[in-house]
C-alpha cells in the first residue's frame, strides 16, 4: 500500500492537531511554519465539550490539567472594582472553562506529543500551489518544489495561501471590535479570578491570571472607524491611550503595562466564512477556514476537533479504495459545517449589545449580570454561546497496525 503524503502549513493548534492524527493514521506528514521558531506565549484558550474527548483520545488531558492557568472563575466589576456578578468554575463549560490554558502551552503539549517521524520545518512558507486531481505541487520559499497527496492550510485568519487557492470563496465579516492583548506585571491584589470591567464608550478592560506569575490583560473597544491592528505598534499604543483615557478601574495600569510589555498584539475581530473547505487536493482547517473570533468562542476547541475529524475521514479512505480523498474532504466539511455555523451565528445585536456606549447601557448590562449570577440562573447564563460543548458523535479513526495506540 502506498503511503499518502501530506503537507501542513501552520504549526499552531489546528496544524499540530491535524499532524498528530494524520501521522497516527499512517500518513507521512510534513509541517512547515513561517516563523523561525515555535511560537510560544499568547492569551488564555480553553478546551470544551467534545474537544475534551479529542484531548482524551490523544492521551493529553492530564498534561493540560497540569498546565492550566488556575483561573477560579469570572467576576464582572464596576468602575471601583466592586463585584457586580460572579461565575465560579462550577460548570466545566462555563465562562471560565475547567481546562483554561495559555495558547502556547497547549500548542507545545501537542507538538511534543507528535510521533518522531513527523518532519517540522521552521522558517519555511508556501510561494505557489499547483492543484491537480490526484496530487498537489508546492513551490516553497526556500526554492524547492515538492509533491504531496494533500495540502492542509492551517495558517490562521490571515492565510495568504488560502486566499491564493480559494480566492473569492473566502469572505470576511468584520465585527468592528478592536482588542489589544498583552502580559503585564502581577500585583499583590490580583487573585485567581478573571476580572472584567465595562465602561462607557463601548470599552472593556479585563485581567486574567496565568500560571507564570504575570497577568494577561485585554483592552477592547467597539468602533467601526478604527482598526488598530493595521497600524504600527507605537501608533496603535498611542491611540489606545487616548481611547481609554478616563475609562476607570485599572485603565492606567494596563496602558502603562502595555507600554513596556514585550508581547502586546492587536486584533480587529473578523469572522472568516468559506463556501467550501476544500479544492482538489487542498483543504483548510482552524481559523484559516472558519475563524469564529473570541465573540463566538471555542476557536481552540474547534482547532482540536477539526484536526481529528479531518484525519478520521481520510483514514477511512485507506481501507476503502472506492472512497476518494475528495469524498473524504467532503465528509469532513459536512461534519464540521453545522458546528462552525452555530459558532458564527452570533446573538442579535452582538457585539454592540455587550459594548454599551452610555451610562444607562452600562447600568442595564450590570443589572443583567447581577441577576444572571444568582444561583438558579448562573449555570445557564455561563454556558450561553459555547458551541464546542454541542454533542456530535466523533467519526472513528482507523489506526495503522504500526502505529502505537497505548495513549488512545
Amino acid at each position: 500500500m502506498n503511503v499518502h503524503k501530506a503537507l501542513i502549513s501552520g504549526a499552531s493548534i489546528a496544524g499540530l492537531s491535524t499532524a498528530f492524527w494524520l501521522s497516527k493514521a499512517g500518513w507521512q506528514v510534513t509541517i512547515i511554519e513561517r516563523a523561525s521558531t515555535f511560537r510560544d506565549g499568547g492569551q488564555n484558550v480553553d478546551v470544551r465539550g467534545i474537544a475534551r474527548d479529542v484531548l482524551q483520545k490523544m492521551g493529553l488531558e492530564e498534561q493540560v490539567r497540569n498546565q492550566t492557568t488556575t483561573e477560579e472563575g469570572t467576576a464582572f466589576v464596576n468602575e471601583k472594582g466592586q463585584i457586580v456578578g460572579a461565575f465560579p468554575v462550577e460548570d466545566s463549560d462555563g465562562m471560565t472553562a475547567e481546562l483554561e490554558i495559555l495558547r502556547g502551552d497547549l500548542a507545545r503539549i501537542v507538538l511534543e506529543a507528535l510521533p518522531p517521524h513527523v518532519d517540522i520545518r521552521y522558517g519555511e512558507s508556501i510561494e505557489q500551489v499547483t492543484n491537480h486531481w490526484d496530487h498537489v505541487d508546492i513551490q516553497l520559499h526556500s526554492g524547492q518544489t515538492e509533491t504531496y497527496d494533500l495540502l492542509v492550510i492551517a495558517e490562521g485568519i490571515r492565510s495568504r495561501t488560502r486566499d491564493h487557492v480559494f480566492g473569492d470563496r473566502v469572505s470576511r465579516n468584520e465585527l468592528g471590535l478592536n482588542i489589544a492583548y498583552g502580559t503585564i506585571e502581577r500585583e499583590a491584589e490580583d487573585d485567581r479570578w478573571w476580572r472584567w470591567y465595562t465602561a462607557t464608550g463601548g470599552r472593556q478592560i479585563s485581567l486574567r491570571p496565568d500560571n507564570q506569575g504575570t497577568i494577561r490583560a485585554m483592552l477592547a473597544f467597539k468602533d467601526d472607524k478604527h482598526n488598530l491592528a493595521s497600524l504600527p505598534r507605537e501608533q496603535a499604543l498611542a491611540e489606545l491611550q487616548v481611547i481609554f483615557a478616563g475609562a476607570g478601574w485599572q485603565d492606567d495600569r494596563v496602558i502603562q503595562g502595555f507600554a513596556t510589555s514585550k508581547d502586546v498584539y492587536f486584533d480587529y475581530l473578523t469572522q472568516i466564512k468559506m463556501s467550501t473547505y476544500s479544492e482538489g487536493r487542498v483543504c483548510v482547517t482552524g481559523d484559516a477556514a472558519w475563524c469564529v473570533t473570541p465573540i463566538g468562542g471555542g476557536g481552540s476547541s474547534l482547532a482540536l476537533i477539526g484536526g481529528y475529524v479531518l484525519a478520521a475521514f481520510l483514514s477511512q479512505a485507506e481501507s476503502n479504495e472506492a472512497m476518494s480523498i475528495q469524498s473524504c474532504l467532503d465528509q469532513y466539511e459536512q461534519w464540521m459545517r453545522p458546528m462552525v455555523d452555530k459558532a458564527q451565528s452570533l446573538p442579535p445585536g452582538t457585539p454592540d449589545l455587550f459594548y454599551p456606549q452610555t451610562k444607562v447601557g452600562v447600568g442595564t448590562m450590570q443589572t443583567f449580570i447581577r441577576i444572571a449570577s444568582f444561583g438558579p440562573f448562573r449555570k445557564l447564563a455561563s454556558r450561553i454561546g459555547h458551541v464546542a460543548r454541542t454533542k456530535q458523535e466523533l467519526p472513528e479513526i482507523r489506526m495503522t497496525q504500526t502505529t502505537p495506540q497505548a495513549s488512545l
